[in-house]
């Protein structure tokens, strides 16, 4: 269960999203605006799009401390929490970040006072780390057994980087299914139960490696993966997995292939085939040695042979972007 699966199983009321409009063909800048309004397509749908370019931020969870774990937990990982260390006026405040909360809400206070906040949310601006910072705060300000529901995108305003310690490391624990979100409470909705069930239906098993940074094991469907999450400039990257690649090198173990990658958040995620057989304990010394071995092709300044530029054409072809 990635972002996508994590969207359809947490739906439900309250998990429209914040604005709900039709998609607007793009015309030329002068031209009338295809929504009917009468008006020049620059002065209408043209300066919502230009304000939404405007606001785009490549790398939103750049200079947090697990920035990979940000992407992973907002992309790729279906069941996962983080306690989030807060400075300022906040910092005595114990929130909990979460991949999906019921109902997709962006967060939630529970009947406790626990304030959970998630990641995985329908919609959003071009700054998922002003997205989530203005979901914390609205939930900081509310009342117990309050859901914070989908609202009016954040104007100007802090960033998670303004509310959040930059340099705590984000201690990810991955969970088998979505329990966490009624633990230790007694009286449960039927709507949040339901909203429970059906995420857990919908979950891909998923463990987080131990011996590297933001690197998840994963079985969908019987098939078994790693999907790694990079922190490395994408050209940089790039070349280095091709040197492997020429050497016969970007193997993850015996009988594991490197299939491609995907950004997501502005990172690279290298993902491997694994073998049937191959569970995450499996995989842990093998990926320490190649962690070693891709260290070393990136500091390699030589210029790349004819097998390793071959390479590199096609790991640059082999490549989607999800965010």
């Amino acid at each position: 269960m990635g972002r996508k699966s994590a969207r359809r199983a947490g739906a439900g009321a309250g998990a429209g999203s914040a604005r709900a409009t039709g998609t607007v063909p793009v015309v030329a800048a002068r031209e009338p605006c295809p929504c009917g309004s009468g008006r020049r397509y620059k002065a209408c749908h043209g300066r919502a799009a230009a304000e939404a370019a405007e606001a785009f931020v490549g790398r939103p969870f750049a200079g947090l401390a697990g920035e990979c774990d940000w992407v992973a937990l907002a992309e790729i990982v279906p069941a996962a929490t983080a306690p989030l260390h807060l400075v300022g006026e906040h910092a005595d405040r114990p929130v909990t970040l979460a991949t999906v909360l019921p109902m997709a809400w962006p967060a939630l206070v529970r009947d406790d006072g626990a304030v959970f906040v998630g990641l995985q949310v329908p919609g959003g601006s071009g700054d998922a780390s002003r997205d989530v910072a203005g979901a914390l705060l609205r939930a900081l300000a509310a009342e117990p057994a309050t859901p914070i529901v989908p609202g009016p995108l954040p104007g100007a305003g802090p960033r998670l980087q303004d509310l959040v310690d930059p340099k705590a490391a984000l201690d990810v624990q991955v969970h088998p299914g979505f329990d966490f979100w009624l633990a230790g409470v007694e009286e449960r909705s039927a709507e949040v139960v339901e909203s429970m069930e059906r995420a857990n239906e919908a979950v891909v098993p998923t463990t987080r490696l131990s011996g590297v940074e933001a690197a998840y094991w994963c079985d969908i469907g019987g098939r078994r993966h790693l999907r790694w999450v990079m922190p490395h400039e994408e050209e940089a990257l790039l070349t280095a997995l091709a040197r492997l690649h020429a050497e016969g090198a970007d193997a993850i173990g015996d009988g594991t292939k490197y299939v491609g990658s995907f950004r997501a958040h502005g990172l690279l995620v290298p993902v491997w085939d694994l073998t049937a057989e191959m569970t995450a304990e499996d995989v842990e010394e093998p990926a320490i040695a190649f962690e070693a071995r891709l260290a070393a092709a990136m500091r390699d300044d030589s210029p790349l042979e004819a097998a390793a530029r071959r390479a590199l054409a096609g790991l640059r072809s082999r490549q989607l972007t999800l965010r």
